[in-house]
């Protein structure tokens, strides 16, 4: 009698999870396999599928040449629209008011293009430049450039303050007023977001652990304090969970899983990424809320088969688990407001392109304005 092997299968939302975790996370073939259970050579594979994809080399000549005329095609469009929603109320004015606008956005689109849209000449429009219109020198075009890209990165959601820091992270020797100024001049404005409420079921009649952390945020090295927590994420195809695993050394988000289901699957999925990409020395306090997942007698098992110390945040006090509320509410805030995800997988994407931008590019206060990887490597 023969058994016949169950070959398992890979989404392709998984395949870009796993090697998110090397190009976008910086860690290693060897870990990410592990923390996603695959075969290194697998996502080495996966890894060179993805990049031979986004560069077109598995097409043939007459295929490369198609697909990179139908780029060309489709920028020009999404330019041609992008230009009228932010010029629109222009139209109507006078033909200086025109030209300023053409100047401000001159970095992004083209003049010619600029100017078609605007209603006005090419040549008028640099006549006018020579002649009594503002010229904007190349040093303060560079700067406007920039400021709108990180804005942009940012998802709208870069104030003054931060800006400010960026740019003088960058180089630039520039002060806030300077910043509040030019943001005006560009029109870079942070919309006014809604407060999410996080809510937890500790309505249980399982075992809670102290809450050993005692809100000391302020570890000593990495990998000596977690904290972990659930939140919601609406779809149109339902409600998703998100649990993620924090470093509180670095702020690090190191593990974390997105499911339709709140189950203990869910945050034990989301702690063994983090085991398996960070090893962590027996002894390490794992912290959270009260809630069931967190409760349950598998995952408290899974801690102490791992040499972790459970710590649990009092009933009904959010703020003994501050910094996971506050990823959720920077998630929420600076990066889902607004979006309506048509399906589960768009806010897998979605979630992982924020986790990827919040700890290589997010520029953190608390850890003396540096994002938690740069905050890493100089410990």
């Amino acid at each position: 009698m023969t058994t016949e092997r169950t070959r398992r299968r890979f989404t392709p939302e998984f395949k870009k999870d796993a090697v998110a975790l090397v190009t976008e996370q910086g860690y290693t073939v060897a870990k990410a396999a592990r923390a996603v259970d695959v075969s290194e050579n697998n996502l080495r594979r996966w890894k060179k599928e993805l990049e031979l994809e986004a560069t077109g080399e598995r097409l043939n000549a007459d295929e490369r040449a198609e697909l990179a005329r139908l780029r060309r095609e489709v920028k020009e469009l999404r330019m041609e629209k992008e230009i009228p929603k932010k010029g629109q109320r222009l139209l109507c004015e006078r033909n200086e008011v025109k030209y300023g606008f053409i100047q401000a956005q001159q970095g992004d689109y083209p003049v010619t293009a600029l100017c078609r849209v605007m209603q006005v000449s090419t040549s008028a429009y640099y006549a006018w430049c020579g002649h009594g219109g503002e010229v904007v020198d190349s040093e303060t075009w560079r700067l406007c450039h920039r400021m709108k890209a990180l804005f942009a990165e940012s998802r709208q959601s870069l104030g003054s303050r931060q800006m400010m820091k960026q740019l003088c992270k960058e180089g630039f020797q520039i002060g806030r007023y300077r910043v509040r100024k030019l943001m005006k001049k560009l029109h870079l404005a942070v919309s006014r977001k809604k407060r999410f409420v996080l809510t937890t079921d500790s309505g249980h009649g399982l075992p809670v652990a102290e809450n050993l952390l005692d809100r000391d945020f302020a570890p000593t090295d990495r990998d000596r304090v977690w904290t972990t927590d659930i939140t919601y994420i609406w779809t149109l195809q339902g409600w998703m969970y998100l649990a993620v695993v924090i470093d509180l050394y670095s702020r690090r988000v190191v593990g974390w899983h997105l499911d339709r289901q709140m189950a203990t699957a869910l945050v034990t999925r989301a702690l063994m990424m983090a085991v398996n990409l960070r090893n962590p020395q027996p002894g390490l306090l794992h912290h959270s809320d009260r809630g069931s997942q967190y409760a349950s007698h598998a995952y408290r098992d899974l801690l102490k088969q791992h040499g972790m110390v459970c710590s649990m945040s009092r009933k009904g006090n959010c703020w003994d688990n501050a910094p996971t509320e506050r990823f959720f509410s920077s998630l929420k805030r600076e990066w889902l407001t607004g979006n309506v995800y048509a399906t589960r997988e768009h806010a897998v994407a979605d979630v992982r392109a924020y986790i990827a931008y919040y700890n290589s590019r997010r520029l953190h206060t608390t850890l003396g304005d540096v994002t938690p990887m740069e905050f890493e490597k100089r410990a």
